[in-house]
């Protein structure tokens, strides 16, 4: 299962490697569609990506300043640099096509 994080660890969390950030709600249904497929996309690729979930209601300096303004909004970083964000529900080979363009 992907670890929800807390705001004052979310640097250090996205500071190495290819790390995929899923901004959600917990009142959010789009996002508790797109949470058991980054749970099995964290199982495939353990090792290579790390998998960490942003809580928007909790951690509103991290959504400002990352312009979050629609969930389900999922970021890959590449060594703490911002490289893509996919906006809305998407389906698993189109999450993990995406991911793999920074392995």
């Amino acid at each position: 299962m992907v670890k929800v994080i807390e705001e004052n660890v979310f640097k250090s969390e996205i500071s190495e490697g290819i790390v995929v950030v899923d901004f959600f709600a917990t009142w959010c249904g789009p996002c508790k569609m797109l949470s058991p497929i980054l749970d099995d996309l964290s199982a495939e690729m353990e090792g290579k990506v790390k998998f960490i979930k942003v809580d928007v209601d909790s951690c509103t300096e991290i959504v400002n300043e990352y312009d979050v303004s629609n969930i389900p909004a999922v970021f890959i970083f590449k060594n703490g640099e911002k490289k893509d964000v996919l906006v809305g529900f998407s389906p698993k080979e189109n999450i993990k096509e995406k991911i793999d363009l920074y392995l």
